[in-house]
């Protein structure tokens, strides 16, 4: 299975109302230094409404890039209840952790 592809069908499991980080991701995946990678997979996201790739932020809460713009992505969180505050959210209140899951 490609990177990407594996990137993906992570991401599709956040549920709303829930954020990961790239560097999450890299873990789960098994590679914590390959978080630049998640990025660049999730930038060539090819269908953002089944790949909710704005669910994914930086690992300083940070909103982090998004295909459609910040703006859009900060829309698209406060609408599933994820509070933005100065372009960050609170990791402690909205993170999920993908370490304990098998990908």
């Amino acid at each position: 299975m490609k990177f990407s592809d594996r990137v993906y069908r992570i991401i599709k499991r956040v549920p709303k109302g829930k954020v990961t980080t790239y560097m999450a991701i890299a873990r789960s995946l098994g590679n914590p230094k390959s978080s630049r990678a998640v990025g660049n997979a999730l930038h060539t996201n090819p269908n953002l409404v089944h790949i909710p790739c704005h669910r994914v932020v930086r690992s300083n809460g940070e909103i982090g890039g998004y295909a459609g713009g910040q703006k859009k992505k900060i829309v698209l969180l406060r609408r599933e209840g994820v509070e933005v505050k100065n372009n960050k959210v609170d990791l402690h209140k909205y993170f999920l952790d993908l370490t304990r899951k098998k990908w």
